[in-house]
């Protein structure tokens, strides 16, 4: 059973990895290609006044901020298969899920601030991608407990099979 939920878990991060993945894509296409976004330009949702201002892009670079987000969840996404398909009882891959959705979300912190304190305004897909990375966050946190729950499990077992063992030797 506690495998089919570690499974689960996994899999709902890898799918949120590749949600995140499609959305930077689009953002940084758009970017390049200087499209319009699919979103508001007026009013408090304003992507055009977010993704045109110098918090959309790398400090220093032209960078735009979708291409971290993009290798992010290529990561995260990495992170999830090796921990489902690779190496699923390994914990220190669900350790590093955790930490590396709480590096995501003190990012997402720090963007959130600039857009709404400094831009008085809000992206839609950076939003959808902000929430994505705190799922991705809550979704690490609970496999992480499951871990901690399972191995507790596994440790009473072996407590309690002791005994039977010891008495079948004398």
């Amino acid at each position: 059973m506690a495998y089919f939920r570690r499974s689960g878990g996994q899999i709902a991060l890898l799918a949120l990895s590749v949600l995140g993945v499609v959305i930077s894509i689009y953002l940084t296409i758009t970017h390049y290609d200087k499209q319009s976004l699919i979103c508001s330009s007026s009013g408090l949702v304003n992507c055009e006044r977010v993704l045109s201002s110098s918090y959309s892009v790398v400090p220093g670079t032209a960078v735009p901020i979708s291409i971290p987000g993009l290798l992010w969840f290529c990561a995260l996404g990495a992170l999830a298969f090796g921990a489902w398909r690779i190496w699923p009882q390994r914990r220190s891959l669900i350790v590093a899920e955790v930490a590396w959705s709480t590096l995501g979300l003190l990012t997402v912190l720090y963007l959130v601030y600039a857009e709404i304190v400094r831009l008085d305004a809000i992206c839609a897909w950076c939003t959808s991608l902000h929430v994505i990375i705190l799922l991705a966050l809550i979704v690490s946190v609970f496999l992480l407990q499951q871990s901690n729950e399972d191995e507790e499990a596994f440790d009473d077992e072996e407590v309690e099979e002791t005994p039977r063992v010891m008495a079948k030797r004398h």
